[in-house]
């Protein structure tokens, strides 16, 4: 089953359009393992457990294991995912960005090293530097297009004077993404909570591309806004919704960090309920038939 069919399935078994973001931070952990990095497995796999039939995907930021030598943590986590929730497909946020045979390395340590079914990248460098993680069957990658944060705007909301139609930068990867870059169907975008209006641009641009967009929650995003600039969906004959444009909508330190207490896996399943329901009632709002008054 490759990255895109497990959306799908997680998606309706789960009912849902949560991305849970692991992003295991030892200062903010509960007070029995507070400041212990050896814990973070624990604190994860604590989590993973009380939400797994909840979400759509788990994203964990390599950047948290890495700091705190704690990258075998990472690979035993992404194990009992594969135990636990084996329907709900792992985003490996590493937002990798070089060229050559060093991508091929970035690629083989995110699918073989640590078994991601997808994986973060940035496309600065251009598409040789996303070509070697296409050649891994099956799998998925998301290219930053629209960045939650205010810097963004330094590149990726300046126009491209010397192409046709002047595009922005972000509109640009978009159209790369959707067509000529997307040899195997394997590629998503990244874009941001806290800019649904260019949500449903890149929507536009790439009308059959899974979605990843953090920021709700903690960031500030608005989970309607969002469900509503990016999420498609049709009915289809069998009065099933069609969920090819899926839209992953992550929320990491709402829900990770919910509780400072030792009940932090129920505390964080209570946020990711509701953050899961939120989406799910935007979604059928969204999704309602219009009744023509015609």
């Amino acid at each position: 089953m490759n990255f895109i069919d497990m959306l799908r399935q997680a998606e309706r078994q789960n009912g849902s359009l949560l991305c849970i973001g692991l992003d295991p931070d030892p200062a903010k952990f509960p007070a029995d393992l507070k400041n212990n990095a050896s814990r973070i497995y624990d604190f994860c796999a604590g989590i993973v457990d009380a939400t797994a039939d909840l979400a759509l995907a788990f994203k964990p930021q390599i950047a948290y294991f890495a700091a705190h030598r704690a990258e075998d943590q990472l690979e035993r986590l992404i194990a009992h995912i594969r135990a636990t929730a084996p329907q709900v497909p792992v985003i490996l946020d590493a937002k990798r960005g070089d060229i050559g045979s060093t991508a091929e390395q970035y690629a083989i340590e995110a699918f073989e090293r640590y078994g991601a079914d997808a994986v973060t990248l940035s496309p600065f460098m251009g598409f040789d530097s996303v070509q070697p993680y296409l050649k891994h069957h099956g799998k998925g990658a998301f290219l930053l297009c629209r960045t939650s944060n205010p810097g963004g705007d330094d590149f990726q909301a300046q126009r491209l004077a010397n192409v046709a139609g002047s595009p922005f930068l972000y509109e640009h990867i978009a159209q790369l993404a959707q067509g000529p870059w997307n040899l195997n169907g394997q590629l998503g975008l990244v874009v941001g909570a806290t800019y649904p209006a260019e949500i449903e641009r890149v929507r536009a641009l790439a009308p059959t591309l899974p979605l990843l967009i953090p920021g709700v929650g903690a960031q500030g995003g608005d989970a309607l806004a969002t469900v509503v600039a990016g999420w498609r969906g049709t009915v289809s004959v069998e009065g099933e919704i069609d969920t090819t444009a899926l839209i992953i909508v992550n929320s990491s330190r709402a829900i990770l960090y919910a509780s400072a207490n030792t009940n932090f896996a129920a505390a964080a399943r209570r946020e990711a309920i509701k953050t899961r329901d939120t989406l799910e009632a935007a979604r059928l709002a969204v999704s309602k038939p219009r009744i023509s008054m015609i």
